[in-house]
């Protein structure tokens, strides 16, 4: 018997007919001809089947959820744009919270503010703020659920310039533990407001969250540049030292990947080590070439697609690369400088690359995120000038544990010490979780957690157990 079946037989019929007419939203089972489409998630490397799935159409049906779960002893999962690379919006025979009918934007541009319901992606948010000019630093694949990626940071396009997407969280509302609705703000429940800007979904299931916008595009100018594979040491220490004098407006990144069979590459390189520079200056799209070329005569260019563009054709730029279904695993490491050992270790790892659509990704940080005070929000690692994101992908099953395997080398290569960004880690451990927060950081959280989840109901997550459940040290 299945951990799903198990769970079925407990709840009763009657029990499940009452939440279900309760809710606005759906009830799915496991014997709806929707459960398959509904259990399923972005990253194909969980194949996992809860109980139940809870299709909330607003915040009643969140409470209810939220209720029926502590009440019926259920494992919880929150699900926003599905993208957890952990699986972590998912379980197996536990309930799923699933938020993406929930996917409204509200756009305040006198105020410079935009507000957006807990299932929204970022595509969503980008298509309403845009109207107005507007734009907060969101992900880098459009598809990407905002609750996630601003709850354990978010660093996007305009981090130097705007900080992280928890830097302009201003106000958010969330269902607690015991299935309360609270809003939050820097005047109300601001302790709460600061666990949530970077402490990830420990804390509750987040409906709405409020932003502080900044006037971007409609026009900027970004792309990418790509040089020859055996140029990456070069590209390295030359972006390095360009970085350096960048102004806040730039935000840029490396990927150290394979040549796609795309047109506007030579043939000559396909299936071929590649380096790329990508990213966007958000100042003046005038300034944009100027701004840009130091890093576009790196070493000798295959192929320069910089230029003017929508600021959402740069939103979307990459989602044709990370599709729906493949099998992903990110490790991170922050470090401060492309100093020889680092630049070796990198070249290295991308000499080793598993398969064509593996890849190591240097983004740029500083400018504005350095500049917020580490204890200013529950995101602590502020003092470092890069992060190595390591992507892990293949289409299916084979050759998974060999990409995942690659992935923890390289992460491990930038130092045994190295933080990690919660977002960017496809694993759970408690030891990986306390080395993402500054100790006196990880403390306030577990005393944030304590006071919203004492019994650790949200525990699907980068966890921060609560006192009484902590193994601490």
């Amino acid at each position: 018997m299945t951990t799903t079946q198990a769970r079925q037989d407990t709840l009763g019929e009657a029990t499940l007919g009452e939440l279900a007419e309760g809710l606005r939203g759906e009830l799915v089972r496991p014997t709806d001809p929707t459960y398959d489409e509904a259990r399923s998630i972005w990253n194909a490397a969980h194949d996992k089947r809860p109980a139940l799935i809870v299709r909330c159409r607003g915040v009643a049906d969140v409470i209810r959820a939220v209720e029926f779960a502590r009440s019926e002893g259920l494992t919880l999962a929150v699900r926003g744009g599905g993208h957890s690379i952990p699986g972590f919006s998912t379980t197996d025979g536990g309930l799923v919270i699933d938020l993406s009918p929930m996917n409204a934007v509200r756009i305040d541009p006198d105020r410079r503010r935009i507000v957006a319901q807990g299932g929204c992606t970022w595509g969503d948010v980008d298509a309403e703020a845009q109207a107005f000019g507007l734009a907060v630093t969101g992900g880098l694949v459009s598809t990407t659920g905002v609750a996630g990626f601003t709850l354990g940071g978010g660093i996007g396009w305009l981090v130097r310039r705007a900080g992280l997407a928890c830097d302009n969280l201003v106000g958010a509302d969330i269902v607690t533990a015991d299935g309360r609705y609270l809003h939050t703000s820097e005047d109300e429940n601001p302790e709460l407001l600061w666990a949530l800007r970077g402490g990830g979904g420990n804390f509750g299931v987040v409906t709405s969250f409020e932003f502080k916008a900044y006037e971007v595009g409609p026009t900027v100018f970004a792309g990418l540049v790509f040089y020859p594979g055996d140029k990456a040491a070069d590209v390295l220490r030359g972006f390095g030292a360009a970085a350096a004098s960048a102004p806040d407006e730039l935000s840029l990144a490396i990927n150290l990947t394979t040549a796609p069979p795309l047109p506007f590459l030579p043939e000559e390189v396909h299936g071929k080590p590649i380096v790329a520079v990508l990213g966007m200056w958000s100042g003046q799209a005038e300034d944009g070439d100027a701004a840009t070329r130091p890093f576009r005569e790196l070493a000798p260019v295959v192929a320069d697609l910089f230029g003017p563009m929508p600021y959402n054709a740069m939103q979307t730029l990459l989602d044709p690369l990370f599709p729906r279904g493949m099998r992903n695993y990110f490790r991170s490491a922050f470090f401060h400088d492309l100093g020889p050992a680092t630049v070796d270790a990198l070249v290295s790892s991308h000499s080793q690359v598993p398969n064509g659509v593996s890849e190591l990704h240097v983004h740029h940080l500083g400018g504005a995120m350095g500049r917020v005070p580490a204890d200013a929000t529950a995101f602590g690692t502020r003092d470092h000038e890069y992060i190595l994101n390591v992507v892990a992908r293949t289409p299916d099953a084979d050759g998974f544990d060999t990409a995942v395997q690659w992935a923890r080398a390289a992460g491990a290569a930038l130092g045994p010490d190295a933080a990690s960004y919660v977002n960017f880690t496809g694993e759970t451990n408690a030891d990986i979780v306390r080395a993402s927060y500054p100790p006196a950081t990880y403390e306030r959280l577990v005393a944030v957690k304590d006071a919203y989840d004492p019994t650790n109901l949200f525990r699907l997550n980068q966890n921060i157990p609560p006192s009484a459940g902590s193994d601490r040290r």
